[in-house]
């Protein structure tokens, strides 16, 4: 029998491929910092509307151990250039669809995207990595300017449409498989909530980018797709480009937070690289819209020169 580690996680837990006649994989999710039980809800819940998701064959939920179906070594980062980002993105949102149109909300079935938890995800980035990670004391008036940014991703958040979110839809969590692809990852976290959060997450990666026009041209066919499917009204189909940039923002503040919480607080340094993308989106969305005219000067002035001594 074969063991070695299978991948890296920003959580606690930790992955190893077992191969002997045929290969697994276990997860190791120490109690108390993970709990495994959502994560096989949610696989349940997931391939029984035909997402190739991990198969559980057992779990020990007391000391946090599952073995699960090997969906391969090949992470959509490793397949995704110029030449094949088109096929594999049709494949990726051909399975949001799915899991958008197909998993059943409401009545409890996962926990809400509301304000609470939108605004305890905002907050990362002024702890984190504002106070924490680049030591700048905020004023008064930058408190007052983050409020007011806060307030506005949270309401375009609120008022879409709310479906299945996964939560960490991106070129890390999908895996390339020959049949069915692709293999969908890191699911446990899942939420009832906006319906352009899985679709930004994916189209504007935080550890890959792409041209703008052509991540355009793919938000736009999706929200078409969404209305022919019934997701989306098609009365709500002009809000779409501005839900669909504000709940960027809100994911990619976010994401910056936990990078610089892993690094201050957990020492892996791994992911300190892809701030500058992430916080790239964040400014370049900025810009497209005159009401956050102020947060991007505060990125520009206040922000990024401190990130790139710190970097």
């Amino acid at each position: 029998m074969r063991i070695e580690p299978a991948s890296s996680d920003a959580s606690f837990r930790r992955y190893f491929r077992v191969a002997e006649k045929q290969s697994y994989i276990v997860m190791d999710a120490p109690p108390p910092m993970e709990n495994i039980e959502p994560f096989i809800k949610v696989a349940g819940i997931l391939g029984a509307v035909g997402v190739n998701v991990p198969q559980v064959h057992a779990a020990d939920l007391g000391r946090g151990f599952a073995l699960l179906s090997d969906l391969g070594h090949e992470t959509y980062l490793d397949q995704l250039d110029g030449n094949t980002v088109e096929r594999l993105y049709l494949d990726a949102l051909t399975v949001l669809k799915r899991m958008q149109k197909h998993v059943v909300c409401g009545a409890g079935n996962f926990p809400l995207y509301d304000d609470a938890l939108l605004i305890r995800e905002l907050n990362i980035f002024r702890e984190w990595f504002i106070e924490a990670f680049l030591g700048l004391h905020l004023e008064e008036q930058d408190l007052h300017l983050l409020g007011g940014v806060w307030e506005k991703l949270i309401a375009s958040a609120l008022e879409q449409p709310r479906v299945f979110v996964h939560r960490d839809f991106h070129s890390r969590n999908l895996m390339f498989t020959q049949d069915r692809n692709p293999g969908v990852l890191d699911f446990q976290d899942a939420v009832e909530g906006p319906l352009t959060y899985d679709a930004v997450s994916l189209l504007r990666d935080c550890y890959i980018d792409w041209p703008e026009d052509r991540v355009d041209r793919w938000a736009n066919q999706f929200s078409e797709d969404l209305v022919k499917e019934g997701l989306l009204p098609r009365e709500d189909r002009a809000k779409f480009p501005r839900w669909f940039d504000l709940m960027g923002m809100q994911r990619h503040i976010k994401a910056i937070g936990i990078f610089a919480r892993l690094n201050v607080r957990d020492g892996k340094t791994g992911y300190l690289k892809d701030i500058p993308r992430t916080l790239g989106y964040v400014s370049d969305v900025g810009r497209r819209y005159p009401e956050f005219a102020k947060w991007v000067e505060f990125l520009d002035k206040k922000i990024q020169p401190l990130l790139e001594t710190k970097l």
